[in-house]
């Protein structure tokens, strides 16, 4: 396990925790009792850690090394029933965007999401989770074969942003964005979104137009990312911290917004810590918004879409 610097104090307490197992093992020593007193306190530490988060501190969470990507969520969720399809059918397979069908139970779901790499090799082999144009008109693809056969999507959301290289722009990307965006508010088909890591700006958006958007509650999802964002401004990345805070890009600020649906708990420690846990949660949710979405017609479906996105942004004075 890596920790990030805030979660120090909870490192120091497991391995306190380790050898006092460890020292009652080879020892006829009983140091139960010490065991019990350093769980009590690693939970207690565990608990004021995650209740005070900052903007900051989420960022980094949603980028943890040990955080589950979007195949670790289809894998847990689907098992074997899982069958990836691959490519645009017009210039390659963007193995930074996958897709293809899975089983909840014994309903039929269409998987969409970027996936981020492991280590270096898997990262460069996954453009780190940044889709090329083709990535976008893969997902369009899969949604439409998804809609032909009356299958509702899911995606997972979890990227820094769209390649932004002079290929990518060559290709299109701007347009592949949009063409997603505009297809997505009139699928006539259920989409739940949910952002399981980083949503940043439109690579986020190119997949995240849904019936119900959930976000886990170490997420974030914004414009721009706190980096670039106090680049912009302030000509230094020193003061992303502020950046991030100023952005208004956690959880409990799209709520508030109504930019989002609902925020999904993490298991304490984040979804890091306990990753079963976190897949069961994200697994239930999925079913349950389903099974509201489901009882509605296509018609009522896109019209209750279009309202939703329509009413964005929009201020009563």
């Amino acid at each position: 396990m890596e920790y990030l610097d805030f979660e120090l104090p909870i490192k120091e307490l497991e391995e306190q925790l380790e050898k006092c197992a460890l020292i009652g093992e080879e020892s006829d020593v009983d140091v139960t009792e010490t065991c019990k007193q350093i769980e009590k306190k690693l939970a207690e530490t565990r608990k004021q850690i995650y209740k005070n988060l900052t903007a900051w501190q989420r960022v980094q969470l949603s980028r943890h090394p040990n955080r589950p990507y979007t195949l670790d969520y289809i894998r847990a969720i689907c098992g074997d029933t899982f069958l990836e399809l691959h490519g645009d059918r017009t210039v390659k397979d963007d193995k930074a965007m996958i897709g293809g069908l899975g089983k909840i139970g014994d309903q039929s779901y269409m998987f969409i999401g970027q996936q981020k790499g492991y280590n270096t090799k898997t990262r460069q082999y996954r453009n780190f989770g940044m889709a090329n144009p083709e990535g976008y008109r893969k997902a369009l693809r899969l949604m439409r074969s998804a809609e032909k056969f009356g299958i509702p999507v899911v995606c997972f959301i979890d990227t820094p942003g769209a390649y932004p290289g002079i290929e990518a722009e060559e290709r299109g990307q701007g347009e592949a964005i949009a063409r997603n965006i505009l297809e997505m508010t009139r699928l006539k088909v259920p989409i739940i979104v949910v952002i399981i890591g980083e949503g940043a700006s439109g690579g986020a958006l190119g997949i995240g137009v849904g019936d119900s958007v959930l976000m886990l509650e170490n997420t974030w999802y914004s414009v721009i990312s706190p980096e670039s964002c106090s680049s912009i401004l302030w000509r230094s990345w020193e003061y992303k911290e502020q950046a991030a805070d100023a952005l208004k890009l956690t959880a409990t600020d799209m709520k508030k917004l109504k930019l989002i649906d609902e925020i999904v708990r993490e298991p304490a420690g984040g979804a890091h810590a306990n990753r079963e846990r976190t897949f069961e949660i994200v697994r239930d949710k999925i079913a349950k918004h389903y099974q509201d979405l489901e009882k509605l017609s296509p018609k009522d479906l896109i019209a209750k879409r279009m309202e939703k996105y329509t009413g964005m942004g929009v201020f009563k004075g």
